[in-house]
């Protein structure tokens, strides 16, 4: 399996000094402080191709090495074991990773890695845009916070047809033969294949969940139509970006949040006028309760959209009282 990933054309270091090494990742992979616990000689090695918006890095150290880094910022890194032995001490634990195992580390969180001597390891280096334009395109729903994975190990055999992907984007990008638009394909592809695969807090729901997701937000509307409602606060209620908010309103109701919301205050206040059963007296007092604070406003788009004046209802219905 280690033979798919990059192959000599893409090499940059062969029998170098780590520290070269280490400081060609530091510029192209990801920010990071390289500890070893003895002298080192002239073993390491790196092979790394860049693809599209990606960087695909295959590396080992050649001796026991430490990574000490605060986090890396707007990026995400995919680490597929090798060869030898990993060790990645987080806040409250300690993960064990022998090779044929993956792992990916979100931005911002804390990095400590020990190598062993003859730790390889296989990196593909993802912007954070990246991901969430996988979103926007598929229609996952993706909560206001960052994108963040679970720090979770998976074993080679659970991810065999990303690692297959993978294994035709480095084959690819090393032709010589792909153009840039080629690339930018297989970026998306990779992307999507990474948020299917593996667990994160990314709501992947088919369109029937997406519905019932729509369905409680609705329910919240009515709940609260009296209430200054807007399309952050609703994400704020679902959990959910205001980029997922605007999808799902488009799909179920085919308008805005905001339309939808108004939309729904207009009904209520249509249904209180023409209700024989309710006392309404004052049209301001009615449009303000719904939150229609310009009423010259609120009356145009109430004939827009009823074909006549609140007054008019108003008096339609106390002439069929009597």
């Amino acid at each position: 399996m280690k033979d798919f990933f990059l192959n000599d054309s893409s090499r940059v270091f062969a029998g170098a000094n780590p520290f070269e090494v280490s400081d060609f990742v530091n510029r192209h992979v990801g920010s990071h402080q390289l500890r070893m616990s003895r002298s080192h000689d002239s073993s390491a090695s790196l092979q790394h191709r860049k693809v599209g918006a990606l960087d695909l890095c295959r590396l080992s150290y050649g001796t026991q090495a430490r990574i000490i880094s605060k986090g890396l910022p707007d990026i995400y890194h995919v680490q597929f074991i090798l060869r030898g032995h990993c060790r990645y001490e987080l806040s409250r634990d300690s993960l064990s990773l022998p090779a044929g195992h993956v792992l990916v580390i979100n931005p911002e969180d804390p990095i400590d890695l020990t190598y062993s001597e003859d730790c390889e390891k296989f990196i593909v280096k993802i912007p954070t845009g990246m991901l969430n334009e996988a979103c926007e395109e598929h229609r996952w729903f993706k909560p206001n916070e960052r994108i963040k994975f679970n720090q979770v190990p998976y074993q080679f055999t659970e991810l065999d047809s990303l690692i297959q992907l993978l294994s035709i984007v480095c084959q690819e990008a090393e032709s010589g033969l792909a153009t840039p638009q080629m690339l930018q394909h297989y970026n998306r592809v990779v992307t999507g294949k990474l948020m299917m695969m593996l667990k994160h807090n990314v709501c992947l729901d088919n369109p029937a969940g997406h519905s019932v997701c729509f369905d409680r937000l609705a329910q919240y509307i009515d709940d609260h139509i009296k209430d200054n409602l807007t399309a952050e606060s609703l994400a704020a209620y679902a959990k959910m970006s205001l980029r997922s908010l605007y999808l799902l309103f488009e799909k179920n109701a085919r308008t805005t949040p905001k339309n939808y919301i108004r939309q729904k205050k207009l009904e209520r206040v249509y249904s209180s006028l023409m209700d024989p059963v309710q006392n309404i007296q004052n049209i301001t007092a009615i449009a303000l309760d719904y939150g229609f604070t310009h009423l010259g406003r609120f009356s145009e788009i109430y004939k827009a959209t009823y074909g006549m004046l609140p007054s008019e209802s108003l008096r339609q219905r106390q002439s069929r009282m009597g």
